[in-house]
């Protein structure tokens, strides 16, 4: 796959000249509650990271693409990840960078995106994804995109010094 082009934004693969980018993304402590992650990330690590992102979907069981203007610049990315052949299927991640390029239509474009190639290409039968009770603007990115309510996870995940309820959303192909 090279890229995935749509009206206002493509995805494509990640690229070693990403680092800076994706360092500053992994590093941004604002989002880490979203991906549970707890220490700064090195340089060294996102490096490798990029190096082995050019490694088959079907090995790595992972997709990372870098959500990007028109013009090229970088403003997110969005994950396949825990991708399963065997009961196709996969969890899906999304991250705009800069609050400024949020609520913009990128993140609602770029999901429909990848659920087009998710179920055509790589030939899924579902997506699912894991949003804090909090995260108002991920449940209606999914829900808008079709994705369903499927349970509450109470006391979930542990932020801030309270836990927090996690919605677990699927899509099934039609």
């Amino acid at each position: 796959m090279k890229t995935l082009e749509g009206e206002h934004i493509n995805l494509r693969a990640l690229e070693p000249e990403d680092l800076e980018f994706v360092l500053e993304l992994e590093n941004d402590e604002n989002i880490w509650d979203l991906s549970n992650t707890q220490t700064p990330y090195s340089r060294y690590v996102i490096k490798q990271y990029l190096e082995n992102a050019l490694k088959d979907i079907y090995e790595v069981k992972q997709l990372r693409l870098v959500i990007s203007s028109k013009k090229g610049a970088s403003l997110g990315l969005i994950d396949l990840f825990d991708f399963d052949f065997k009961n196709k299927r996969a969890g899906v991640g999304i991250v705009v960078k800069d609050v400024s390029n949020r609520a913009k239509g990128y993140g609602s474009e770029a999901l429909k995106l990848l659920i087009n190639y998710s179920f055509t290409h790589l030939g899924l039968h579902q997506l699912y994804c894991n949003i804090s009770e909090e995260n108002k603007a991920s449940m209606q990115l999914f829900t808008n995109n079709g994705f369903v309510e499927i349970g509450l996870k109470k006391d979930w995940n542990f932020n801030n010094g309270k836990f927090n309820n996690e919605y677990s959303l699927q899509l099934i192909k039609d």
